[in-house]
């Protein structure tokens, strides 16, 4: 494969993952060279899947090696036979296996959303492998008024006669990613769906609902102190993106995570809520400056 056509289109390759009970495959997108031991891996959100980091992957192949994986019961990766397993802990497990495929000297991680969090569990961990990390709108503490705008259409049944009618759904339910191009948003959207007979579905296993709506109060706020130990544990240096808009992570939480753990620098968007999708210019240079800040030419 030519260096231009790598940083174009990217391979499909599969790792094997455990969960109780059994394995599963986990698929990942893979952009750059091969061999480079500099790595960014870029994981999506909740009911997202890897494609969507399609604009920033192209951006930053020509120097890292960029890695976007499907998170389990998403995109092109296995559905899970238990659906309570749809949770951090299996994510987070299943990128350790990831990453020890990857083999890479240096990484760098940016983590949308659920992404951020998946991040989170790994950064913080004792002998962390993350050099660098990204959280895009997401902190330890969840807003609880986007959380129910969230759960009010994961996992609903819908069918589309067409891409495009899928397309006009997915940007009914995403206002806060900002506005985008009618092109911008069709690349964004096409890898969404999966062909269901003569028509179109959303590419995720809808019960990753159930799992998301089994977190009560309690255990929402047993999740957070943990999250925040976490947080606090987290050496790497870290940006922390904000759509000014969000409904996810709060402005008093922006300010807290610069103020304490690794004291994220925060930068935020305007006109977007959540969560900003890294295709915009300066969504993209802002993520590519702090990698290249953090990753400096060997």
């Amino acid at each position: 494969m030519s260096a231009m056509s790598a940083c174009t289109e990217p391979r499909l390759d599969f790792v094997q993952c455990l969960h109780p009970g059994g394995l599963h495959r986990m698929a990942y997108w893979e952009w750059g060279d091969a061999d480079n031991p500099d790595v960014v891996v870029c994981a999506h959100g909740l009911s997202r899947q890897g494609r969507d980091f399609d604009v920033l992957a192209q951006a930053l192949a020509p120097r890292w090696r960029v890695v976007c994986p499907d998170v389990v019961g998403r995109g092109r990766s296995d559905w899970l036979e238990q659906p309570l397993q749809y949770q951090l802990p299996q994510y987070v497990g299943d990128m350790v296996t990831l990453l020890a495929r990857l083999r890479a000297q240096r990484l760098a991680w940016v983590g949308t959303s659920m992404g951020g969090l998946i991040g989170i569990g790994l950064a913080g961990m004792r002998s962390a492998p993350v050099h660098a990390l990204v959280l895009n709108d997401i902190g330890p503490a969840i807003a609880p008024d986007g959380l129910q705008r969230i759960a009010s259409y994961v996992g609903q049944p819908a069918r589309f006669a067409s891409v495009e009618e899928g397309a006009r759904y997915l940007g009914s339910i995403s206002q806060g990613f900002g506005p985008h191009s009618a092109a911008q948003w069709v690349a964004l959207s096409r890898p969404m769906f999966v062909a269901d007979g003569d028509g179109w579905r959303l590419h995720y296993d809808p019960r990753i609902n159930l799992a998301f709506a089994a977190v009560d109060a309690a255990a929402a706020q047993s999740g957070e102190r943990a999250l925040w130990a976490l947080y606090d544990a987290i050496e790497a240096p870290t940006l922390l993106l904000r759509g000014a808009q969000s409904d996810i992570l709060a402005a008093a939480t922006a300010a807290a995570m610069s103020a304490r753990g690794p004291r994220a620098a925060l930068r935020e968007f305007g006109g977007v809520g959540h969560a900003p999708t890294l295709i915009a210019a300066e969504q993209v240079d802002a993520v590519t400056a702090f990698i290249a800040a953090s990753l400096p030419p060997r």
